[in-house]
């Protein structure tokens, strides 16, 4: 596993909400999503994604079926119904904010 892939806890949560394959599973699933979650990350073009991962078009082919599919709006609406609910009744928000300070010229003569 590279830095940043998913952990198998974070795996189980995922998977549900990946497609599969027209015929049948795909056997690296993981390894196709870990990818386009890297190169999303990265913000590099998509030939640059990692050889390790697979094939770039692979890849990208992947990111764009689910993305035309609403895959990563059900992942996201999915796994947020499933976060436990935060007690917010009791956080405090606080900022400074430092006075800004005027550079003040004088003039001697």
């Amino acid at each position: 596993m590279a830095r940043g892939d998913l952990s198998d806890a974070e795996w189980e949560l995922v998977e549900p909400f990946l497609p599969v394959g027209e015929r049948g599973p795909v056997p690296d699933l993981r390894r196709l999503f870990n990818a386009v979650m890297w190169r999303c990350r990265a913000g590099c073009p998509w030939r640059d994604v990692p050889h390790e991962y697979g094939s770039w078009s692979t890849v990208f082919g992947a990111f764009q079926r689910w993305a035309l599919a609403g895959t990563f709006r059900t992942l996201t609406e999915g796994t947020a119904a499933r976060r436990r609910p935060v007690d917010r009744s009791i956080s405090t928000w606080s900022a400074w904010i430092p006075r800004s300070r005027a550079l003040i010229i004088t003039r001697r003569g």
